[in-house]
């Protein structure tokens, strides 16, 4: 028994995407993200996308591949301090819908980006940097690595 925990689950953090409406609530914060850009007058329309893409990217690379541990209480004897968000999703089974979804929504923006950037060189180059360092650390390949020893501890 554990003592002072509400939840049922050993570790929360396994199953925070298949919570009901999670991705309804992702695909609007993102929607209201775009729009708080659009609001400001001396943006164009390709740097709001840029930066709704990039934006997007770096809280995902932060939240999903940066953060470790579990903010509960759990009774895994710390197993799960040293792996990421991204590996604790799902008990770590690879090709699940939540990770599916969270692999296809950067790419779906990606694309809404480019299209409506026209595909200008600057604006691509920064788009598909931030893409590709929030898709690599995704891969299977990828689980539990710690490339150069960054974020290691």
């Amino acid at each position: 028994m554990n003592v002072g925990v509400a939840h049922s689950e050993v570790n929360p953090n396994t199953r925070v995407m298949n919570s009901r409406g999670i991705w309804l609530a992702y695909v609007v914060s993102v929607g209201v993200l775009h729009i708080v850009l659009l609001s400001i007058p001396f943006f164009s329309i390709p740097v709001v996308w840029t930066l709704t893409n990039v934006i997007h990217n770096l809280v995902m690379y932060l939240l999903l591949h940066t953060v470790k541990g579990t903010p509960f209480e759990t009774p895994d004897q710390g197993k799960d301090r040293l792996l990421t968000h991204w590996e604790q999703i799902d008990y770590g089974t690879q090709c699940t819908s939540s990770r599916k979804f969270l692999s296809i929504s950067p790419v779906v923006l990606y694309l809404l980006t480019s299209f409506y950037t026209k595909y200008d060189p600057a604006h691509f180059v920064v788009n598909t940097a931030s893409l590709l360092s929030v898709l690599l650390p995704k891969l299977p390949q990828f689980h539990g690595v710690r490339v150069f020893g960054i974020n290691k501890y």
